[in-house]
């Protein structure tokens, strides 16, 4: 079936859920499935996956064995399968697709024009063919003319293997989005920031500067030895410093596992910055759930 759902975040994620919340939120990753039913009290679960189930990658079929994915999801959904629709969020590993921030002198305002610049822009730089792909992206003003655009895009057969156990069950990927994009609600919105997230062997930084997004790095790492992590960390903030006005002011770390203490210390003393853990009122997010926390988060406070 077409996918009519595309990766959404930030402004376009907020206008979302400005409306009815959906039913169940729900974040994969290759080690499981971790969701949220929506209520009062969101009611979180989460749901195993035997290895190889999934193997995350922008240029690959993700899903190994669709039985054991699909018998995940149906776990997980219960009696909330129905023969009317119900509306899902959908969180995919941030790996499977491509993020940027793209920076234009001028940006047209016609949306097709605007669709035709960005896909240009990746074509390059994408591993996959950008004109098929499934495609979102949010212009942010520079309050001069320059624009700096936030861009994400992933195959469409990618997607549509993800969304495909949830649509039989009846359930609707209204609002698709990335594990990083829904986390950012558990970050701090002051100073320019780095956001370190681990989810398996791969490393999601992501540098904002208040509500603006400035660079956005997604990579596997040899190992989540810190040294791997700090490889990655101190040229990236070299380059922050080099390149975007000014010296971060604060890490924040999520994924880390039993060596978060070791590495708030570490970073905090190599790289001279605040460094906290990322939180949540539900609980410490980790490398299966903190997408799911950050949404849960954007749609009531005390979440």
């Amino acid at each position: 079936p077409a996918v009519n759902s595309i990766l959404m975040f930030l402004e376009k994620l907020k206008s979302v859920l400005q409306d009815a919340p959906p039913s169940m939120v729900f974040e994969i990753t290759e080690a499981g499935i971790a969701a949220a039913r929506i209520g009062s009290k969101a009611e979180l679960d989460f749901q195993p996956l035997k290895p190889g189930t999934l193997t995350v990658s922008p240029l690959k079929e993700n899903v190994n064995d669709v039985e054991e994915f699909s018998q995940a999801v149906q776990m997980l959904v219960g009696a909330q399968a129905a023969r009317k629709r119900k509306d899902v969020a959908l969180i995919l590993p941030d790996f499977s697709a491509r993020m940027s921030v793209l920076d234009f002198d001028s940006f047209p305002a016609d949306a097709k024009e605007q669709a035709a610049l960005i896909r240009f822009r990746l074509k390059r730089s994408v591993p996959f063919d950008v004109e098929s792909a499934a495609m979102s992206y949010y212009p942010q003003s520079t309050g001069h003319k320059k624009v700096d655009v936030l861009a994400a895009m992933a195959p469409l057969e990618i997607v549509a293997r993800y969304e495909a156990p949830f649509r039989a069950l009846g359930m609707w990927p209204g609002l698709v989005t990335t594990s990083a994009m829904a986390a950012l609600e558990l970050a701090p919105e002051n100073g320019l920031t780095v956001i370190a997230k681990i989810t398996g062997h791969v490393l999601t930084v992501v540098v904002r500067e208040k509500s603006r997004l400035r660079l956005v790095r997604c990579l596997e790492v040899p190992s989540t030895q810190l040294d791997d992590i700090a490889a990655v960390l101190l040229p990236t903030f070299v380059y922050v410093e080099d390149n975007l006005g000014g010296k971060a002011e604060n890490l924040i770390l999520c994924g880390f596992g039993a060596d978060t203490d070791e590495a708030l210390r570490r970073f905090r003393d190599e790289l001279g910055v605040e460094t906290e853990p990322m939180r949540s009122p539900l609980g410490t997010p980790g490398e299966n759930n903190a997408g799911l926390l950050g949404y849960l988060r954007s749609i009531a406070k005390n979440n």
